[in-house]
């Protein structure tokens, strides 16, 4: 049987209680319903974040908390909000017309489209010649100081809001203020199209993918120089990685040839191992452990047959030196380049962490040495080598070092592995 959807709720509280009042019988399909209320609109990236890959869909109490979310580039799960506009503004706009302070005419309002504004008055048979509205999203603050500077300046009798936070700083300031709340007809759409949602992604992660690995130094014809014995440990310490990362994902693999290897998997399954098609999968590995480059393309398809004809022609594309966002073929046959993720925003986006770290080794690195090892890194960092191990490997994601080839010991375990720093890219010292 398969496992109930797992739908997650973020919005204010009373809409969080309220959908989980009507419960997954609003559903469609069989459904869990996790609960993330906020006190703030600006809380949804965060609320989405905690909720965790377990989620198959999410949904948002209006657009601004799901355009805060999308836009924060949390949102690796199909998501979809509750509709305000309709006969949850006419219901508003019924509310305004009891309230003596309140022209229904001469009002503004937030969030809901000036499309939608104007059908709903268009429906009632009034003008909303006079009517002002804001659909752009924004922050709290700024979205209630539109609506205090029309009551302000006389261009507006009241405010209407969809956010709870606007409704208690308005009347906090004294403006006349209606909420805007969904109907129950709408949360039970959106829960319907949340679900469905859901199943679909739930489908398309379960797709079957194949990943083929090649590596250029086994692909190489074999010097007289180079004992067969090196090639033949290199190509078992891959096989052995290989299928240690491959068990951590469910997945199988196999030896196609002396310099290949096919991974066979679920979408799901290698999107979480590669940061939703954002990186190559096992090549930071493969490169740390074994000081190997390797070319990598993902192929998913309806059939084993045609996943990996598309995982052929996505390796192709890597090996053409085309956009490493490029190396993920999906099951139409089409390149799978994800959207970047939103770029860091404050203090932090003008000093990247790698340059930073790279800064504080610099600076204690002694008689003009510059490589180092995940020790003694961690040393001079006042960190534990596993983090120093981490923290060399953004720097040479970042393009500040450079893994040098394993130091082999006759000792067991992990071999040592050195790093060169470029401290060149510092600039003058």
């Amino acid at each position: 049987m398969t496992p109930d959807l797992t739908i997650g709720v973020v919005g204010p509280h009373d809409l969080v209680e309220r959908v989980m009042l009507m419960g997954h019988a609003a559903a469609p399909l069989p459904c869990r319903l996790v609960a993330a209320a906020y006190r703030d609109e600006q809380e949804a990236p965060d609320k989405v974040t905690r909720l965790g890959p377990g989620v198959d869909a999410c949904l948002f109490a209006s657009p601004v908390p799901y355009d805060l979310a999308r836009r924060s580039g949390v949102l690796t799960m199909p998501a979809t909000y509750v509709q305000l506009g309709g006969a949850a503004l006419v219901a508003a706009l019924a509310k305004a017309a009891l309230d003596t302070r309140i022209d229904p005419q001469r009002v503004s309002i937030d969030v809901v489209s000036r499309a939608d504004v104007e059908e709903a008055y268009t429906d009632l048979g009034i003008p909303a010649t006079d009517v002002h509205s804001r659909d752009e999203p924004g922050a709290t603050g700024t979205i209630a100081a539109y609506h205090e500077r029309l009551a302000r300046q006389g261009a507006t009798s009241g405010a209407l809001t969809c956010l709870p936070a606007v409704a208690e700083r308005l009347h906090a300031a004294g403006v006349p203020v209606i909420r805007i709340r969904p109907t129950s007809g709408a949360v039970r759409t959106a829960l319907h199209t949340a679900a469905l949602l859901g199943a679909h992604h739930r489908l398309e992660e379960s797709q079957l993918t194949v990943v083929l690995v090649e590596v250029p130094t086994l692909r190489e014809p074999v010097r007289r120089a180079a004992p067969r014995y090196w090639r033949d440990e290199l190509r078992l310490s891959l096989h052995r990685l290989l299928v240690q990362e491959a068990n951590r994902i469910n997945a199988t693999v196999w030896p196609i040839d002396d310099h290949s290897y096919l991974v066979t998997a679920t979408r799901g399954s290698i999107a979480a191992a590669t940061d939703g098609f954002r990186v190559l999968p096992f090549a930071a590995r493969i490169r740390d452990e074994l000081g190997l480059a390797v070319e990598v393309g993902v192929g998913m398809g309806r059939t084993t047959h045609d996943a990996e004809s598309h995982a052929r022609a996505a390796l192709a594309r890597t090996q053409a030196g085309k956009q490493a966002q490029g190396f993920a073929v999906d099951r139409e046959g089409r390149a799978l380049i994800p959207a970047p993720r939103m770029p860091p925003t404050g203090s932090n986006a003008l000093k990247p962490k790698g340059v930073e770290v790279l800064a504080r080794l610099a600076a204690k690195l002694e008689g003009g040495d510059t490589v180092v090892d995940a020790e003694g890194a961690g040393k001079m960092l006042g960190v534990t080598p596993r983090t120093a191990r981490r923290l060399l490997r953004t720097l040479v994601d970042e393009g500040l070092a450079w893994p040098l080839p394993p130091n082999r010991t006759p000792q067991p375990g992990r071999p040592r592995q050195l790093y060169r720093l470029i401290v060149e890219k510092l600039g003058p010292r």
